[in-house]
């Protein structure tokens, strides 16, 4: 089975919820983290992720 629509929709999904953590974390504050932070950590991971899915699915070899 082929991994690049997981890969995307994985991807996308931490994508939302880091946006979330970075739009709703700004007035909170965690004794270690600041969720305003990880919230674009998380973000940018995501969005690498998501483009590596698109990537695996527009790179496909065919056998």
């Amino acid at each position: 089975m082929d991994r690049s629509p997981k890969t995307l929709i994985i991807g996308l999904i931490t994508f939302v919820v880091g946006l979330a953590l970075w739009l709703w974390g700004l007035d909170e504050e965690i004794w270690l983290v600041n969720p305003h932070k990880a919230g674009l950590v998380v973000m940018a991971l995501g969005g690498i992720e998501a483009l590596y899915g698109v990537f695996k699915l527009t790179r496909r070899v065919p056998r």
